[in-house]
């Protein structure tokens, strides 16, 4: 091993290694590096004074720029309820056609009403409102109630069926449990509404039983759903000649429908949602529906 020995190409001294034939330069660090190890300890010293960086037991060091996290976090969210107050304020105090014609508005309505409606009512109408066996489709002109906001509001508010003192009330009778309609009866009242929504209401039927089936609808079933079947949003009676169905608009479920009667149930959401959550949902489905055959 050599002691002091200089390379002769780069003019460094050897570390007197040699592996092989092939000595180790002793070569000195680059300054680049001490003046990054330089820098990196200059902006520590500076953090350590400006930020808070020292635990003091139950305490830290705060730093000359007095920076708190908690009091940033504090700020930010005293601004996001600021903000918020500003939109809910308008939201709950304009009216519908307002709020419509305000894009702003309507972004928010979209955004907020779809999390309201994911955490509210998506667990019977789903995810996307289309609905399901049961629980109608809210993506459709074809409303129960009435599909302008003031009646969707109403709807939401005091539920179907549900404990609040001014729930819309809605059933359907059992002609067929109850012995209200013969069997023979029901038979042809049920082609004759599936009619209503064919393409060819001949290849339901024949013209007599569709006939026969007319009549016992005029006298049985236009009190409600009305005289053409296109229902009644007073009662609640939902459109027959359409192609929305709340419970299938096959023949077995029509038939189950008249014998058995139905009455669907909707909760009061008066007093779970306040009346700006409310009228979001209002908006949201509005515009969910708008355009919709």
């Amino acid at each position: 091993m050599a002691i002091e020995e200089r390379d002769p190409h780069t003019g460094y001294l050897t570390t007197g290694h040699e592996w092989n034939g092939i000595k180790e330069l002793n070569s000195p660090v680059p300054r680049i590096i001490y003046l990054f190890l330089a820098a990196t300890a200059l902006f520590s010293l500076v953090y350590w004074v400006l930020m808070p960086a020292w635990p003091l037991g139950v305490t830290y060091t705060r730093g000359l720029l007095g920076i708190d996290q908690t009091t940033s976090v504090q700020r930010t969210l005293q601004e996001a309820a600021l903000d918020r107050q500003a939109w809910t304020t308008a939201i709950a105090d304009g009216s519908f056609d307002t709020i419509k014609a305000d894009p702003a508005l309507m972004a928010i309505v979209r955004q907020s009403g779809r999390t309201l409606f994911g955490d509210n009512c998506a667990a019977c109408h789903g995810t996307a409102a289309g609905g399901g066996p049961g629980y109608p489709a809210l993506t459709t002109a074809s409303y129960l109630w009435g599909s302008d906001p003031e009646a969707i509001a109403e709807t939401i508010r005091v539920g179907i069926n549900s404990s609040h003192p001014e729930t819309r009330i809605s059933q359907m009778l059992a002609f067929g449990h109850d012995q209200i309609l013969p069997r023979e009866d029901i038979d042809n009242v049920v082609d004759f509404v599936r009619s209503l929504s064919a393409a060819d209401p001949a290849a339901i039927a024949s013209p007599e039983k569709l006939a026969a089936g007319a009549t016992i609808f005029a006298d049985t079933c236009a009190a409600c759903h009305g005289e053409d079947g296109r229902g009644n949003i007073d009662v609640g009676a939902p459109d027959l000649a359409d192609a929305a169905w709340i419970y299938g608009g096959d023949r077995k479920a029509i038939f189950a429908s008249v014998w058995d009667g139905r009455q669907g149930h909707m909760p009061t959401w008066e007093e779970r949602l306040p009346l700006v959550d409310r009228k979001i949902l209002t908006l949201y489905l509005d515009d969910l529906r708008s355009g919709a055959p």
